[in-house]
C-alpha cells in the first residue's frame, strides 16, 4: 500500500497495485453508463457491506439482466470478491474482499452523508445516519455565477469590493480561479487598481460586471502569479508538548510522525489556520488547540499571507530561510 496527500490535486488517499484506473485496459473499452454501474457496486459493497441487483437496476434505469451481467463482469474479470446471500438477494463482500476501484475518503464521506453522484452512485439522500455542521459562509448565485463566467470565458471583472483595510472599493480584477480556504470561497485574480496577483473572498463582493479595462495582457496571467504557481511541501508533526504525540499521528495518518502536504504557496497559510497548526519556529503556541507544529516553517518566508499561519513570525524565520 501507498498513501498519498496532496492538496494540489486532491486529498490523502490509499492507493493498492490492485486498484482499477480509466487506463486499466479491463475497463479502458467500456461505456460510462457501464463503468458508473461498476463503481456503485464497488462503492456499496465497499462501504455499505451489501447490494442488491434491484437497487443498481433502479437507481440506474436498467434492466435487471444488465445488471447481472455487470456483477458477472466485476466477479470474473475485475476479480471483485462478492457473494449472493440467497434469502435477503443482496450480494455481500466475501472474506478476500478489497475494493477494486480507489474511492477518495472526502468524497465517499459527501456521498454516505449528503448524497451525490461520487463512486457511481447518485442519490440526494444520506446513505447512511450522519451530521453536517451548517456551512455559515456562501456566497450569492448571482455573484458566483458573474465570477465563474469570468473565469471560465477569460475576460476582466470591475467589482464593488468591501475590506477591513479600505471599506468599499471599485476594483477591476482579472480572475482566473476559485479557492476554498477550508471556511469561505475566494477567486484568484490580478488586481489591476494594486498591479498585483490577490485572492477575494465572493461573500465581501457587492456587484460583478464586465470589465472596461482592455484585454488581458500578458502579465495579468496565471502563469505569471509566482505564489499560486509554486507548490510548497508543508512538515506537519504532533505538537512537542503533546503527551501522547502518538494519537496525533493517528488523527492525521502520519508515518514516521510527520505528515507531508504539498499545497500551493498562496493556500498554505489558510490551510495551516484551518487546521490550527502553530508554525512558530520554537512551537511557542501552547493552547489546547494546537495539536500540530509545522516542523518546516521557514518554508513560508515571503509568502505574501504568510501572517495568517498562527504564530508565524518573518523575523524569527528570516535566518533559517535558505535563499
Amino acid at each position: 500500500m501507498s498513501y498519498h496527500f496532496d492538496h494540489v490535486k486532491g486529498v490523502r488517499v490509499k492507493h493498492s497495485k490492485m486498484m482499477v484506473n480509466s487506463e486499466d485496459p479491463r475497463v479502458a473499452h467500456l461505456s460510462r453508463a457501464q463503468l458508473q454501474r461498476l463503481m456503485a457496486i464497488d462503492f456499496r459493497a465497499y462501504f455499505l457491506g451489501q447490494f442488491s441487483r434491484a437497487e443498481i437496476a433502479e437507481r440506474f434505469g436498467v434492466a435487471a439482466v444488465s445488471v447481472t451481467r455487470d456483477i458477472a463482469y466485476y466477479r470474473e474479470t475485475l476479480g471483485g470478491h462478492i457473494e449472493l446471500e440467497k434469502r435477503s438477494k443482496h450480494y455481500r463482500p466475501g472474506k478476500e474482499f478489497q475494493p477494486v476501484f480507489t474511492h477518495d475518503p472526502a468524497r465517499a464521506l459527501r456521498t454516505l452523508s449528503r448524497g451525490g453522484n461520487d463512486g457511481g452512485w447518485e442519490t440526494g439522500e444520506a446513505l447512511l445516519i450522519a451530521e453536517v455542521p451548517p456551512r455559515l459562509s456562501l456566497p450569492s448565485t448571482n455573484i458566483l455565477a458573474a465570477v465563474s463566467r469570468s473565469v471560465f470565458r477569460r475576460y476582466p471583472l470591475r467589482i464593488q469590493y468591501h475590506s477591513f483595510s479600505s471599506g468599499c472599493v471599485e476594483r477591476e480584477i482579472v480572475p482566473f480561479a476559485l479557492a476554498f480556504n477550508g471556511l469561505r470561497w475566494h477567486v484568484r485574480a490580478f488586481d489591476r487598481r494594486r498591479e498585483k496577483f490577490s485572492d477575494f473572498v465572493l461573500t465581501r463582493i457587492d456587484t460583478a460586471n464586465a470589465g472596461t479595462g482592455g484585454a488581458i495582457q500578458d502579465f495579468e496571467c496565471p502563469e505569471h502569479d509566482l505564489e499560486w504557481n509554486r507548490v510548497i511541501e508543508l512538515e506537519l508533526a504532533p505538537h512537542p508538548k503533546e503527551e501522547y504525540p502518538y494519537i496525533v499521528a493517528m488523527d492525521y495518518g502520519m508515518r514516521a510522525g510527520t505528515l507531508k502536504v504539498r499545497v500551493r504557496a498562496a493556500l498554505a497559510p489558510y490551510f495551516l489556520r484551518q487546521w490550527i497548526v502553530d508554525c512558530s519556529e520554537h512551537h511557542l503556541l501552547d493552547g489546547a488547540e494546537y495539536r500540530l507544529w509545522l516542523r518546516n516553517s521557514p518554508i513560508l518566508y515571503g509568502i505574501s499571507g504568510a501572517h495568517l499561519a498562527p504564530g508565524y513570525n518573518a523575523v524569527d524565520n528570516q535566518s533559517s530561510f535558505n535563499f
